[in-house]
């Protein structure tokens, strides 16, 4: 179900590294990824994560107004939700606002997990200064419909990192979270290495509020043998990122690939 919204304010102060605004055109997400920890972030109070949606209808117009008065800085679109979820394909909210962030010329870091991005190929192509993520969590198609049941297919955003590549714009790659047990960061790394993108980020499972929940229920009916397994590490506090992230971390070096580390703290 998607809501129109109307709202005061389009860009807020961003903590994430990088960053210096934030703009998220949709509240909720379509994705309905099993892992999100955005409702807790914004504090989603309205029902089952992925169910409902709130564009943001009057978001350029308010952010019109604002990037007249604004210091530029770097814009980070979809640092909460997916500026690209299917709702975008109807309202264009996201489309709209590139084409101001265009035209006063700011510089923009996009994070998305949809293949449609491309539609927006011919505004990218023009900024002086954007990059362009893309999430990928795992491989295996199967694994990513249970995961992302509403996201674009790991070929789809392949795809996407790709094109985005061939013409001339800046890509990178969020490997995350990294599920321990299911992820294969190894072949992971070797498909993202094919489409060249200027770093990947990895990242581990952050489980705040309501998140451990869901990746429960996800466990107990996709591999319910590994839930001793989840449980030692997200419970008890077993370590069991460090020995993998160094294994991506040879794994990039061997492929040519940089790779960083998410500094975000829960």
């Amino acid at each position: 179900m998607i809501k129109e919204k109307i709202i005061k304010s389009a860009l807020s102060t961003s903590k994430l590294p990088g960053l210096d605004y934030a703009l998220n055109p949709y509240r909720g997400c379509e994705h309905a990824c099993v892992y999100c920890y955005a409702p807790s972030v914004i504090h989603w109070d309205k029902g089952k994560w992925g169910e409902l949606v709130e564009a943001k209808v009057n978001l350029p117009r308010i952010l019109s107004k604002e990037l007249r008065a604004k210091k530029k800085g770097v814009v980070g679109l979809g640092t909460v939700t997916d500026p690209y979820q299917r709702a975008e394909k109807k309202y264009k909210i996201t489309r709209q606002c590139l084409e101001l962030l265009l035209m006063h010329d700011f510089p923009v870091c996009i994070q998305t997990k949809s293949s449609l991005v491309l539609r927006d190929m011919d505004l990218l192509k023009r900024f002086s200064n954007i990059e362009v993520g893309v999430t990928l969590t795992a491989l295996d198609e199967n694994v990513r419909e249970k995961l992302e049941p509403g996201a674009s297919s790991v070929e789809e955003r392949l795809m996407a990192l790709s094109e985005l590549s061939k013409n001339g714009i800046d890509t990178w790659v969020f490997l995350g979270p990294v599920m321990p047990y299911i992820t294969d960061v190894e072949a992971l790394v070797d498909a993202i290495a094919i489409v060249n993108p200027k770093y990947v980020l990895m990242d581990r499972l952050r489980l705040r509020w309501g998140v451990w929940e869901r990746v429960r229920e996800f466990i107990e009916g996709f591999k319910p043998e590994l839930l001793a397994d989840y449980e030692r590490i997200f419970l008890k506090g077993e370590d069991y990122y460090s020995a993998v992230f160094e294994r991506v971390r040879r794994r990039c070096d061997e492929k040519g690939v940089m790779c960083k580390m998410n500094r975000l703290v829960d």
